[in-house]
C-alpha cells in the first residue's frame, strides 16, 4: 500500500540456521535479522500499537526501559491472570421461561447450565460485552491480540453456535492456548463444543456424512487453498467420515464434546495422492474417535511446508503488512515458515523471530496498517486513557459501556464474536484490498463521529459517562507547558507517520496558541490553570486542548498503526 496516496484518497530466541538469502527486489528487502537499531519512542509505538490494542503513555514509558528483547519476551511472557469471567449483568426473569434464578447479579454464570433461548440470548450478549472489557483492561502482554487473531483464524458466530457458555468456553480456549501450539490448538479446537455446533460436527455421522468442518479444517485451517497441487474434494469426504460421531450436551458444562462410537464411521478411509495415498485406518469403541483424529492431524501436519507457510502468512498479514511480494517471501515467510515446521509448531519462538527483526522495525512497515474498527475504537479508549466504571464494583455500568464501545466497533464492520463468516473478516484475506476494506465512504465519518463525541460531550448512560478528559491526559506528558514539546510528544503516540514540522508549526498556532505567534501563549495559560485550576482557567486550557485533539482525530495518519 501507498500509505501517502492511499490516505490522500528474557529467552533467546531459537535461531536456525540457514543461508541468508540474496537480497529479492520488493517494498522492502529486510528479513528475520535482530534488529539492533535505535529504541526510541518510535520503535517502541510501533510494537505496542501491532501487539496490543493502543500504546499508552505509561506502557511506552515501561517498555522504553527496557531492551527490544526484554521488551518483545515480556509481550510474548504473560504473567498476569486470565480476565474474570463475565458476570450476570442482565434481566434473568423479564420474558423468559426458564429464569435465571441460580446465579447472582453479579456472580458469573458460566458454570451455569440454562436452556432458555431468552436466558441465551442475554448471556450471548454478556459475553460479547465482556470481550471488549478484556480487551480495554488488558494486560501488557500480546495474549488480547492473539486472542483476536485465533478467533478471526478459527471463526464462530455467536447466534450460529447459540449457547453462550459454549462460546465462552471457545473464547477462553483461544486465549489460555493463544501463544501455545498450533497443532494441538487444532485438535483442541476440533473438538470444542462451540465449533462443532458452528461447522455441524455434531450432525457428522456414518449415515449422514457432513463435510463442512473436514473441509474448513484443510482449506480454512492448515493448507489453505493456494497450495498447487491440493487437498481433493475425495479428500475432503474421507476426513469427513473419520470425524464422524463426535456430539454435544448442551446439559453438561464441564465436558459438554463426547464421542458416540456407533455414529463413527468404521471404516477405512483412503486419501489422495497430495496426501501421499495415506489410509486412515478404521476403528471401532470408544477410543475410535480420538485415534483417527490423531491420525488425521498427523497426516494434515506431515505436509508441513503447507501448512507452515499458510501459517506464516496469516501471521505477517495480522502483525506485518499485507502486502507478501517476492523479497518478502523469500526473506521473511520461508524462514519464518521453518522456524515454526523446526519447532514442532509452537507457535512463540515464530513470533520472537517476527517481532524481533529488522524487517518487523523497518520504516516501511511502521504505519502501514489501517486500524482495525476493534483496534481503532479500543485503542482510541486505550491511549486517551478513557476512565470506565469499576467492573466489580458497578458491573453493570460498565458492561453498558463496553456494550457501547462494541456496537460503534460493529458499526464499523468487526463485530466481535460474529465475523460475517467461517473465513472470518474480509478485510484479512480478501485480495487485492485487504484492510484498505475499513475505510470508506461509509466508515470513516462513522470513525470521525466516535472520535469527536468522545474528545467532546463523551458518552453518557445511567448517569455515568465515558470522555477523554484532554487536561489530565495532558498533565501526564512530559512537559505540557512547552507547546512545541507537547504537539511532539503527542504526534509520537497518536501517529506512525512523520507530520511536517510546517504542519505541527500550524497546528501549535491554530489551537495552543489560537493564532498568536508566540510560545507563551499557551505556556501561561497552562501554568497559569496549574498554578489556579478554576473553572475559568481549565476551560481555556480545555477548549484549546480538545480543539487539537479532535483534529488530531480526524487526520488520515490517525486512522494508521
Amino acid at each position: 500500500m501507498d500509505r501517502r496516496a492511499f490516505l490522500t484518497a528474557k529467552k533467546k530466541t531459537q535461531q536456525v540456521a540457514v543461508v541468508k538469502p540474496k537480497p529479492v527486489a520488493g517494498r522492502t528487502t529486510t528479513d528475520l535479522t535482530i534488529y539492533t537499531g535505535a529504541w526510541t519512542k518510535t520503535e517502541v509505538t510501533h510494537l505496542l500499537k501491532r501487539t496490543m490494542f493502543g500504546s499508552r503513555l505509561s506502557d511506552i514509558s515501561y517498555f522504553a526501559a527496557k531492551t527490544m528483547n526484554e521488551a518483545v519476551d515480556e509481550l510474548l511472557n504473560p504473567v498476569d491472570p486470565l480476565p474474570a469471567p463475565p458476570v450476570k449483568e442482565y434481566d434473568g426473569v423479564t420474558g423468559v421461561t426458564t429464569p435465571d434464578n441460580d446465579v447472582a447479579n453479579g456472580a458469573t454464570w458460566i458454570s451455569n447450565v440454562n436452556n432458555d433461548g431468552t436466558i441465551q440470548s442475554r448471556r450471548r450478549a454478556s459475553f460479547k460485552k465482556w470481550w471488549i472489557g478484556c480487551m480495554l483492561q488488558q494486560d501488557r502482554s500480546i495474549r488480547e491480540k492473539m486472542t483476536l487473531f485465533w478467533h478471526n483464524h478459527f471463526a464462530t458466530e455467536t447466534v450460529d453456535v447459540g449457547n453462550a457458555n459454549f462460546l465462552y468456553k471457545h473464547a477462553n480456549l483461544l486465549r489460555t492456548k493463544a501463544l501455545g501450539n498450533f497443532k494441538q490448538l487444532v485438535r483442541d479446537i476440533t473438538l470444542d463444543p462451540a465449533m462443532l455446533i458452528y461447522l455441524n460436527g455434531r450432525l457428522n455421522t456414518a449415515s449422514a456424512p457432513d463435510e463442512n468442518y473436514s473441509r474448513e479444517l484443510q482449506e480454512l485451517f492448515t493448507l489453505g487453498k493456494e497450495n498447487n497441487p491440493n487437498y481433493s474434494e475425495a479428500d475432503v469426504k474421507a476426513a469427513a467420515k473419520v470425524l464422524t460421531g463426535w456430539r454435544v450436551d448442551s446439559n453438561v458444562n464441564t465436558f459438554p464434546s463426547y464421542f458416540t462410537s456407533s455414529r463413527h464411521d468404521s471404516t477405512n478411509k483412503t486419501f489422495s495422492s497430495f496426501f501421499g495415498n495415506t489410509v486412515i485406518t478404521g476403528r471401532t469403541g470408544t477410543t475410535a474417535g480420538d485415534l483417527e483424529l490423531d491420525d488425521l492431524l498427523n497426516m494434515i501436519f506431515a505436509k508441513n511446508v503447507e501448512v507452515s507457510r499458510f501459517m506464516a502468512k496469516k501471521l505477517y498479514r495480522f502483525f506485518v503488512h499485507y502486502d507478501i511480494d517476492a523479497a518478502a517471501e523469500t526473506n521473511v515467510i520461508e524462514p519464518l515458515a521453518l522456524l515454526l515446521r523446526t519447532n514442532n509448531w509452537e507457535i512463540k519462538p515464530a513470533l520472537q523471530a517476527l517481532l524481533k527483526s529488522e524487517h518487523f522495525f523497518d520504516v516501511m512497515n511502521q504505519g502501514a496498517m489501517i486500524k482495525s474498527p476493534i483496534d481503532h475504537a479500543v485503542a482510541l479508549c486505550r491511549e486517551w486513557e478513557v476512565v470506565f466504571p469499576d467492573a466489580v464494583s458497578f458491573y453493570a455500568d460498565a458492561y453498558g459501556m463496553w456494550n457501547y464501545i462494541m456496537t460503534v466497533a460493529a458499526t464499523n464492520q468487526q463485530n466481535i464474536g460474529d465475523p460475517p463468516s467461517v473465513a472470518g473478516w474480509p478485510a484479512y484475506y480478501q485480495v487485492p484490498q485487504y484492510y484498505e476494506i475499513w475505510v470508506n465512504t461509509d466508515t470513516l465519518p462513522k470513525r470521525n463521529q466516535f472520535s469527536d463525541l468522545m474528545i467532546g460531550n463523551g458518552y453518557s448512560r445511567s448517569g455515568k459517562k465515558i470522555v477523554i478528559d484532554a487536561v489530565e491526559f495532558t498533565k501526564k506528558l512530559s512537559n505540557p507547558a512547552d507547546p512545541n514539546a507537547l504537539i511532539n510528544e503527542l504526534f509520537e503516540v497518536l501517529f506512525q507517520i512523520p507530520i511536517t514540522q510546517q504542519s505541527k508549526d500550524q497546528l501549535k498556532k491554530d489551537f495552543l496558541l489560537t493564532g498568536q505567534d508566540q510560545d507563551y501563549y499557551w505556556s501561561n495559560a497552562w501554568n497559569i490553570y496549574i498554578g489556579s485550576p478554576t473553572t475559568t482557567n481549565f476551560n481555556i486550557v480545555n477548549t484549546r486542548l480538545r480543539g487539537l485533539f479532535k483534529y488530531c482525530m480526524n487526520l488520515a495518519e490517525y486512522q494508521l498503526a
